[in-house]
């Protein structure tokens, strides 16, 4: 009496490794991801609903204090600081400097940024907070 195998191949997916390889690259995004924070302080109001990429935040407060990329600078400093941020941001061309000025900074503190990044060919864009 010979028995007989049966030797029937399961299509079936084993989906316990797919999800510690996806936990494991969220916690690693989660790491090496750039978290950028904007000190809360009113921005100017505008109808405009562009939303930008942005590798370097400038921040302009009415007091005087500057900070680029959360590091705060002073004087002449601040050029020179905007100008490594944008050579460690690799591809100028695609580079974006925010400007977060706070409501009451005078333009003439923002124009000199502005022109910084449009004579290193990167966007500049200034930060405002959308009608209500």
């Amino acid at each position: 009496m010979a028995l007989k195998k049966r030797n029937k191949v399961t299509a079936e997916f084993n989906m316990s490794s797919l999800t510690d390889i996806i936990f494991l690259l969220l916690i690693f995004f989660m790491l090496t991801s750039n978290i950028v924070q904007i000190k809360p302080f009113d921005l100017p109001i505008s109808d405009s609903q562009t939303v930008a990429p942005t590798n370097i935040v400038v921040q302009l407060e009415k007091n005087g204090n500057t900070s680029v990329n959360n590091v705060e600078v002073r004087g002449a400093a601040i050029n020179k600081a905007v100008s490594d941020a944008l050579a460690q941001a690799g591809n100028i061309e695609d580079a974006t400097v925010t400007i977060v000025a706070e409501t009451g900074v005078p333009f003439s503190r923002i124009s000199p940024l502005m022109k910084l990044a449009a004579s290193k060919k990167a966007r500049a864009i200034i930060a405002t907070q959308p009608r209500t």
